[in-house]
């Protein structure tokens, strides 16, 4: 059985399992599980009534685009990915992603109803006022619409790029980039003292997206593997291409983030973040760096660890597991991941 294709109901017969990594990271995702409402937030109230309007700014414009932004990938998941693969394991670990945005949307949901907002309804409208955010969602829909296309034929080799580019534009760009540039900002607030609960989520929520870039990069390593005929130099620099849009796309929503900057953060540090983000996703796809950027938030190397974050606070374990075995906690499984196929390009 291929990994693509499109999804009967015969593929049901989880044994012999062939994709193990994805049962491998099903599994560490239900170890991972965690709720909205376990995170106190009165702290951080506390500390927004000190912060200033150019801080206070950044989180609203956070909370705009991540809101709805999480619901934007399980729509694509659900429209996009899930129905054009036949392997039950990945359906697994896809049916937990899905589950995994959903919590993330009820996350920043609770954020957004408990901390002082007196603009709400406006921050909740704000991504399609934007002109930055509404360039992101439309990149987005744009390759999501492909696979809503009944003239769509998966089992062709533009039907498997068609796939190949929803998931690097989910995956890769939205998950993989877009998600972490805000992640650091974020975090970044936690690194001064400040909004640490609130830190606490974001690491919670980090670290579900870790395993989902891990499953979306083993997916387009395993598909290159099994269709040889999509390892062409024109369809590798389109891939490379699709991602530096990305990159400009954050660039421009970075502007917006921080029109004035604040301490020790603004558009171009975080920009800077972007790329060299962005260069890591371009080697991981097997293709070179295209910016030779310097990470100049090196605090992040461990915040962005897949397995183990460090507990930043004593309030909250922000490493914690639910072992679905027992009732104590134990460490997470080794996830393998399947050998690479590069795109051309990547000597």
């Amino acid at each position: 059985m291929a990994l693509i294709g499109k999804a009967s109901p015969e593929d049901m017969n989880l044994h012999p399992i062939r994709y193990q990594w994805a049962y491998d990271l099903y599994n560490q995702a239900v170890r991972n599980t965690w709720f909205p409402h376990e995170i106190a937030l009165k702290e951080d109230i506390q500390d927004w009534e000190k912060m200033t309007d150019d801080e206070r700014h950044a989180v609203k414009f956070l909370m705009a685009f991540f809101n709805p932004a999480e619901l934007i990938v399980n729509r694509s998941i659900a429209l996009g990915i899930y129905p054009y693969l036949k392997s039950p394991e990945a359906h697994l670990y896809l049916a937990k992603q899905m589950w995994e945005e959903a919590n993330h949307c009820v996350g920043f949901e609770y954020v957004l109803e408990t901390f002082p907002f007196f603009d709400r309804d406006k921050i909740f409208n704000l991504h399609l006022d934007v002109p930055s955010m509404q360039a992101k969602e439309k990149f987005i829909n744009t390759y999501m619409a492909r696979m809503t296309d009944e003239k769509l034929d998966i089992s062709t080799v533009e039907g498997k790029k068609d796939f190949i580019r929803n998931l690097v534009a989910t995956n890769i760009v939205m998950e993989g980039i877009w998600f972490y540039s805000g992640f650091m900002v974020a975090l970044s607030f936690r690194q001064r003292n400040i909004l640490r609960n609130f830190g606490s989520m974001i690491n919670w929520v980090l670290r579900d997206e870790s395993l989902h870039l891990k499953f979306g990069m083993n997916l387009v390593h395993n598909i290159l593997e099994e269709n040889g005929e999509l390892l062409t130099e024109d369809f590798a620099n389109e891939i490379r291409n699709l991602v530096i849009e990305g990159v400009d796309l954050e660039t421009t929503y970075n502007k917006d983030l921080f029109p004035n900057g604040i301490l020790g953060l603004n558009a171009e540090y975080v920009n800077q973040y972007v790329q060299y983000v962005a260069d890591r996703r371009l080697e991981e796809l097997g293709l070179p760096k295209h910016y030779g950027s310097t990470n100049p938030a090196k605090w992040m190397g461990t915040a962005t660890d897949v397995y183990e974050l460090v507990n930043f606070f004593e309030s909250q374990n922000t490493s914690y597991e639910v072992d679905v075995h027992s009732s104590t906690n134990k460490p997470a499984a080794t996830v393998a991941t399947p050998s690479q196929s590069s795109l051309p390009g990547s000597e």
